[in-house]
Parts: C-alpha cells; structure tokens; sequence
C-alpha cells in the first residue's frame, strides 16, 4: 500500500485530487490536523484559498467513500501562533516531522517544503500538473484586447481597441455558469501562489486581487458582490518614450530639471503605459528606478524593483524607499490622502517622484494635492503635469511660485503667494492658485474675458452680504480691481452699513476692496450714454486727457474698455490730469500701453 502525506499547497489548488485519479494501486492518504487547521482559519478570514481548500477536502473525501483512497488524518492540532506563522514554514515543519515518523511519501506543491523534505531524507513528490479547465484567463485575451469582463449568467464580454479608441464586445455568445467561473478563479489564485511572476495582492471576504503576469485580475464574490464576477486588465502594447513622440524640449526638461512629475488621464486612457515607458527611459540613462505599486503590474524590465505596500501600508514602502534613496520613484495610482502625503515626503527628502492620478482635466491632478499639503509647498512637490488623453500626450503643465498681484487686480497692496500654472510648449498663464480670504482658489486665465480676480470678489461679495443679510435684495457691481458698488433699496441702505459704518467696513476688510452703497435708482441714472471721446497724453509725471469744451466741469465717468476706472470733473478747458504714480495713473498708463482705448460718460 502506497501512504502520502499531502500539506497545504496541493489541497487548495487541485493538484492532489488530480494526481490519486491518476495512481494506481491502493493508497492510503493522510492529512495532517495541521493542514485542516491553517485552511479552516483562511476560510473563516474569508479567504479565497481556504475555500478552495474546503472544496478539495469534500472532493478527497467522496474518493474515499467511493472507495478509491483511505483517507485518514493525523498528528496535533497547531496553536494560533503556528498557523499565523504558517508562512514563516510553522505549519510545513508539523507536516514534515509527520511524514517522518509514519514513514510516508510527501506530496507538495512547494518548492522549498521539497527541498527541505529532501534535506533531510524524506521521500517527497513534486507536483506540477494543474487540472485541466474548459476555460482559462488567457483564452478569452487576443492582441487588441484590453480588458475582459465575465460574470455568471452573462456572456463574457471584452473591451478591444486601445486606450481612448475601445468598443465592448461579446467574446463568446456561451453563457458563463457559475462553476465555471469558481474553477477559473481557483486556477487563478493557484497560479498565483506557485507562478514566481504571481501575486495574491488583496485577498479578503468577497474579493481577491490577483497579479498574474501581466494580468491585473479581480475576483469578486457574495457579499461583497452579488454574484461572482472576474475583471482582468492588460496592457494591449508596450510602448518606449520614443513612440510618444515628444519634443525636444519636454524630453530636456524630464531628463533635467523634472523631479516632481504627475501624470494625469482618465482611467482607461493609457497612464500607466506612459509611466511603464518613463520608468524604463530613466533606467536606460543609469538611473536607479524604484516602483510603488498596489497591484504590481506595471509591466518594466528587471532592473527595476517594483515594491508594493509593505505590511499593507504604502507609508512603510516610503520609509524603506527613504533608506533606499532611488533616483525616480514611480507611485501607480494615487488616491488617498495618504497616498500624497507620502508622495510629498519622499518628493521633499529629494527622491525623483512620478505620481500616476486619475483626473479629466490636467488642473484637477494639481487640485488633488490642495488640502492636503501646504499650498505654498506644491510648486516645490510638483513642477511638471502630464495630461494623457487616448494614448498620447495631450498637454503638459508648469508650476511656478511666485508674490505677485494675481491677474485682474491692479493694488499693490493686493499682492500675495500665487502658484502661476502654465501651457509648458506655448508658456501661456492657465491658471492661478491663491488664498482669497479663506478659500484657496484655483482661477482659469483666459484672454478676452472679464478679468477672473474680479469674477472671484464679485462672487465672494455676494456670499459676504447674504450671511448678515439673506433677506436683502441687492445686486452686486465690481466696477475695477479695487472698488465695488452694492446697490439696494433705499431703506435696505442703511442696514447694509450698519451702525456708525462698521458693517460696511468689515464687509470691505474682509473682501479686500472698497465699496459703495447706492440705491436702484441711482444705478438706472448712472448708466452710461452716448461715448464721449477722450483724447489721452502720457506726459513726463502725469497722464493728462481731453474731453470736448462742452463737457467741461461736467462731472463724468472714464472708462478703459468696458471697464470702470475713476469719476472726475474736467477743468474749464476739458482737462484732466492724473498723477502717475497713483492707482488710477497707474491704470490708465496700463490702459494705454495695452491699446485699451479711454472713453468717458455722464
């Protein structure tokens, strides 16, 4: 009679039941209390191979009744310690010291367990046979195909094409049983575990997320799913930074100065190809090239040691990568609040960081960091943003810090910290990123618009007077950067600026520009008529404008374009002169250096 002892890595994967079915001869199996403890204890976890384990337990013991095998189990139940510790070789070593003592064959699935075995002169069968399967994961894959998507009682469907260009296809018109995709998702956890290029990333109750080769694959079950589901993605092409075609200068500023590199793209649209390619693009200069990855599956040559989140903690993986002191860092999918502060850490150490975050728009990938760092720290984090779009580079963005007055506003004393985010091929100002009073802003610049500072004091105003005053009906008019007409009711006046001006006051301290009160009827008197011509001279200390004879001593209105500068009488001969050197010289020089033409009205 032929006796085997079998340990835990041929009973959750199959491979045991396949190899009695093939023995000839009677044979009397044994299965160690050991192996039953650590499986138990992963299915209670709600691990997908304890279950798997389960289901080969039932199968060897319908052999037995059969009458095919003697099925026996033997030797002490472990403590709590050994069966946590059952990948430290805790459990292996119960199973080997029982396979010595009866004198049995070991059977595993476990290269070290054999070598061991070998070690110290117990008879041991290797297996590698794998059971066969009616489908496989790689069967429902060809070239064009970038993810497959199988549920029970649904046919398999894939997504073909490449990133930005995919249709959702029926792969086969068979309806997936529910069997079926159990055993497939056996035979995907199984491959894992002995495959050296297989990793169980996630294996908790009701899912399991598997890196099989260049295969992400999740495996879903009740009751996180509804019903057990597989979704595998793989990368359709591999791509070099040469096939992105990118500019000399983009090419010059990643090889020179970036060292705080996002990139940004909706999901599907071929991040993490790009970030394959930079990351071998560095190691082809000599440059030592780390990953951060939870999956691993950025598909990158050997040279480069891909890391995943140590102890389940990607914040660990950084102190090791701080000790490490890589020259680029490749963090794949960014999301949580952690995940960028730990970007931030390592980018402030001076580790060359790429970061790799989904975002529609190449802002929002820099919005993602606002709250969650010092505002002021974010050029010093990030300086170069890479937007992908259908596979290719469809925009890149600077960062800059600079004290400026941010765009639309004119008083020096408005100026402030502003994160200038600029078109990196044209260097066209995008955006601009300033507190405005307690609200950090990102604010659009754009050509031909009213000037987006004033958008902002204009819309913050309004909010200012609806907390003291949410009843009032008034409307609100940013008339230049610094000045701002409310206008109301006439006996809602005198509320808006409340006892001895102090309302009014605080409004203007807090918003950051001066402001008038005026009733409605003001407002329909004052809109302006018929354009009066203004002829405008820049002399040495004063800029000095004519109007015709008859309006002279006329109270009017200048403006520069469409926008309101100052309220002045001329003199009896038409003039006005304007100091340069204060805020309405200064605008006006601005005006006429810019072409704006000056015009005026009663």
């Amino acid at each position: 009679m032929k006796v085997f002892v079998a340990d835990t890595s041929v009973i959750v994967d199959g491979r045991l039941t396949q190899f009695l079915e093939g023995t000839e001869g009677e044979v009397r199996l044994i299965v160690p209390e050991a192996v039953v403890a650590e499986i138990e204890h992963q299915a209670n976890e709600g691990k997908a191979i304890g279950h798997v384990g389960l289901e080969e337990l039932k199968r060897l013991r319908e052999m037995a009744d059969e009458g095919r095998i003697i099925l026996e189990f033997k030797g002490e139940r472990p403590e709590l310690w050994q069966i946590k510790r059952a990948k430290a070789g805790e459990i292996d070593s119960m199973v080997r010291d029982l396979a010595g003592e009866l004198g049995a064959t070991l059977i595993t699935g476990d290269r070290v367990q054999r070598d061991i075995a070998i070690a110290k002169g117990i008879d041991v069968i290797y297996l590698e046979a794998r059971k066969e399967l009616k489908h496989r994961l790689e069967d429902f894959f060809d070239e064009n195909t970038m993810s497959v998507h199988l549920k029970a009682g649904l046919r398999p469907l894939a997504k073909k094409g490449r990133p930005g260009e995919w249709r959702l296809v029926p792969v086969r018109d068979e309806v997936l049983t529910e069997e079926a995709l159990e055993d497939m998702a056996d035979d995907i956890v199984e491959r894992a575990r002995r495959d050296p290029r297989g990793f169980i990333e996630l294996d908790e109750p009701g899912v399991t997320v598997v890196q099989l080769e260049s295969y992400r694959t999740v495996i879903a079950r009740p009751p996180f799913a509804d019903g057990i589901e597989i979704t595998a993605v793989r990368p359709v092409k591999k791509l070099s930074i040469e096939d992105y075609q990118l500019s000399e200068k983009l090419l010059k500023r990643l090889e020179e100065s970036a060292e705080g590199i996002l990139i940004a793209g909706a999901p599907g649209e071929g991040k993490t190809t790009f970030a394959q390619a930079l990351a071998e693009w560095y190691a082809g200069m000599g440059r030592i090239v780390k990953t951060m990855e939870k999956p691993r599956d950025l598909q990158v040559g050997d040279e480069i040691t891909q890391y995943t989140a140590l102890g389940g903690r990607m914040e660990k993986t950084g102190d090791v990568l701080l000790l490490v002191r890589p020259d680029y860092t490749i963090f794949d999918e960014m999301r949580k609040t952690e995940d960028f502060r730990i970007y931030a850490d390592l980018r402030l150490a001076g580790v060359g960081m790429v970061g790799v975050v989904h975002a529609t728009r190449p802002i929002d990938a820099v919005q993602r960091f606002i709250g969650r760092v010092e505002l002021g720290m974010i050029p010093q984090i990030v300086d170069t943003v890479i937007f992908i779009k259908a596979g290719k580079v469809a925009k890149v963005l600077t960062l800059e810090y600079l004290v400026k007055v941010p765009s639309g506003m004119r008083e020096e004393d408005l100026a402030r910290p502003v994160i200038e985010v600029r078109d990196f091929e044209t260097g066209e100002l995008e955006y601009e990123i300033y507190t405005y009073g307690e609200e950090v802003s990102v604010v659009p610049v754009k050509k031909g618009q009213k000037a987006p500072a004033l958008k902002l004091a204009e819309r913050r105003l309004k909010q200012e007077i609806k907390k003291f005053l949410p009843d009032v009906r008034t409307e609100v008019e940013i008339v230049s950067p610094h000045r701002a007409i409310v206008y109301a009711d006439e006996f809602d006046i005198p509320a808006i600026i409340g006892k001895k001006g102090k309302r009014i006051a605080d409004l203007e301290k807090r918003v950051g520009i001066s402001i008038d009160v005026k009733s409605f009827s003001e407002r329909e008197t004052a809109e302006p008529g018929t354009k009066i011509p203004v002829e405008a001279e820049e002399k040495k200390k004063k800029i000095v404008l004519r109007v015709p004879d008859e309006y002279a001593r006329t109270p009017l209105k200048f403006y520069g374009g469409e926008e309101y500068v100052f309220t002045a009488t001329p003199s009896r001969k038409g003039l006005v002169k304007v100091n340069k050197k204060t805020p309405i010289g200064r605008e006006l020089k601005r005006l006429l250096d810019a072409g704006i033409p000056i015009w005026a009205a009663p």
